[in-house]
């Protein structure tokens, strides 16, 4: 580190990850397992920024998790749901799924858990000085040497410039790193949603698992996090309220319970106005095209992207947050056997494009059809909701959820006699 022209801060790094979230976190905390060091993590907010309160991670989020060395220190806190129920309030149809286990591992299931958790969780392991805060980028370039490898020139809001032999873009669905490499902008799926957590001191005295529940045009569930916090979600087809009231926790409350969710059940209307204000949101569902993640520009050189900044999609696999994990693993890993930067970059995005396109694919479909169609009315509505209840549940829908068993592998490279084996904490 060395000071620059003007006064302005000059700064190299093995590497830079932009972005302090999952994606960012988790690849910085794989990147140190696999023995890189020089990681510098960039992160805009002043903290550690846990947005959308809660999230519910699958068996291929808690492999990844397990891989980077953390699992444990959440599974002990959070039980696991293995029964989903689905009530279709139109009719008051409910079906009843069990998330079955492959694996005989009690830390192997689906669990919810607090975002900001598993931020710390990840943090934690991470060398002092890591994260550096307040840290906005502004701009991109890169520089080649006689002889060298290309460097990425990054500049700060606060003058700061910053060398880094490989950058990674962890910043999240606007990200500026995907914006520099060419990628596509992420396209509105035509929905929203709104997201919070319910706090009961006492107790709420649900049982331990999932509710959701489906009318036209809406997506709604809600699954305890614990004895005293209930997450819950409510997806919509985009409405003109949602300006005005997306910033107003009153408004998006009151947007809830009298409009848009009045039809919903006691219990759910009851978690809903339990929520705490601090944690609610509501924000269009945005994704990036299949196509574009299968042969957009997602790296150059040592520069490539990871998490939402590669693959945003819909909520509704529930996979944004497993997805990101499973980038940290790979990646990590790729860097740790390839021979230069841009050829474990390169590694890295050979193998997770396949994989975040289906995903990608596999969410919006789950969540158009879940909902009845976006703004399809009619003869089309009814067949659409037809093929949800007829088809959809019976036969695609298991296979969607197969793919929530993903295992991501090891972060190192298993010895002989571990070969074959799972990894264990």
């Amino acid at each position: 580190m060395a000071g620059g022209s003007g006064g302005a801060l000059a700064v190299d790094a093995e590497v830079v990850i932009v972005g302090g979230g999952i994606a960012g976190l988790a690849t910085a905390l794989a990147l140190r397992r696999v023995g890189v060091g020089g990681v510098l993590v960039l992160e805009r907010h002043s903290e550690l920024r846990a947005t959308g309160a809660a999230l519910t991670v699958y068996p291929n989020g808690w492999i990844a998790l397990r891989a980077l060395g953390v699992a444990h220190k959440l599974t002990s806190r959070y039980e696991g749901c293995g029964i989903f129920r689905v009530t279709d309030l139109e009719n008051g149809e409910t079906k009843v799924f069990r998330f079955a286990g492959r694996e005989s591992s009690d830390e192997i299931k689906v669990r919810p858990a607090d975002r900001k958790a598993l931020l710390e969780a990840l943090a934690e392991e991470l060398p002092p000085g890591t994260i550096r805060f307040s840290s906005k980028l502004v701009s991109i370039n890169t520089e080649t040497a006689k002889s060298s490898p290309e460097t990425a020139v990054l500049r700060l809001d606060d003058g700061t410039v910053i060398r880094a032999k490989v950058l990674i873009g962890c910043d999240g669905v606007h990200s500026v790193v995907a914006r520099w490499l060419g990628l596509s902008e992420p396209v509105t799926s035509g929905r929203s949603a709104v997201r919070g957590l319910a706090v009961y001191p006492d107790g709420h005295g649900l049982k331990k698992e999932v509710w959701q529940f489906l009318s036209e045009g809406l997506r709604a569930a809600m699954v305890p996090i614990n004895n005293t916090e209930v997450y819950w979600f409510l997806v919509n087809n985009t409405v003109a309220a949602e300006k005005e009231a997306r910033t107003d926790p009153v408004k998006i409350l009151r947007e809830v319970t009298d409009n848009l969710g009045r039809h919903m059940p006691p219990d759910y209307l009851d978690v809903v106005r339990h929520s705490s204000h601090d944690s609610l949101s509501w924000v269009p569902l945005l994704y990036r095209s299949p196509w574009a993640i299968l042969t957009g520009p997602t790296a150059r050189g040592p520069v490539t992207v990871a998490g939402d900044a590669f693959h945003p999609m819909t909520p509704d696999l529930a996979q944004g947050g497993g997805s990101a994990l499973e980038d940290a693993v790979v990646l990590a890993r790729a860097m740790s056997r390839a021979a230069t930067p841009a050829e474990g970059v390169a590694a890295y995005v050979s193998e997770r494009r396949g994989r975040a396109a289906l995903l990608v694919a596999g969410a919006y479909l789950s969540g158009w059809v879940q909902q009845g169609g976006t703004d399809v009315q009619g003869l089309r509505g009814c067949m659409v909701k037809l093929f949800r209840d007829w088809i959809f549940y019976k036969y695609i829908f298991r296979r969607l959820a197969g793919m929530m068993w993903y295992d991501c592998g090891h972060l190192l490279p298993p010895t002989s006699n571990e070969k074959g084996k799972n990894h264990s904490e």
